[in-house]
């Protein structure tokens, strides 16, 4: 009894922190929803982040990049918002084809997904 109870706590730490460090966002409609407001630019050598869109959540890894979007905000790790211009922007990202591709350009601004 008590061997299959550390299993099953075990099994539970092992799955709440695999989770702590995914990327999982919700891009929110308004400005004041948000965490963090975000620009795409057009070349990857402008972005401080470049980003690679995961098509499940188990992919989304730790502060790397790889992002997966969320329907609901209350499932996301940070809320963002698309905005229209550069200077309105606290990071700007560059959407990658590849997950290779995806990583922090500008190391200073990691701080924005922690």
């Amino acid at each position: 009894m008590a061997k299959s109870n550390s299993i099953i706590i075990i099994g539970f730490f092992l799955f709440v922190t695999s989770g702590c460090y995914a990327q999982k966002v919700f891009a929110a409609q308004y400005a004041n929803q948000a965490d963090v407001k975000v620009f795409v630019v057009d070349y990857p050598n402008q972005a401080d982040l470049k980003v690679y869109k995961v098509k499940y959540q188990n992919q989304a890894g730790k502060n790397k990049g790889k992002w997966f979007f969320t329907k609901y905000p209350n499932q996301a790790d940070k809320k963002i918002y698309f905005v229209e211009y550069r200077n309105q922007a606290d990071l700007k990202i560059y959407f990658v084809e590849y997950k290779n591709q995806a990583g922090w350009v500008n190391n200073a601004k990691k701080y924005f997904f922690y």
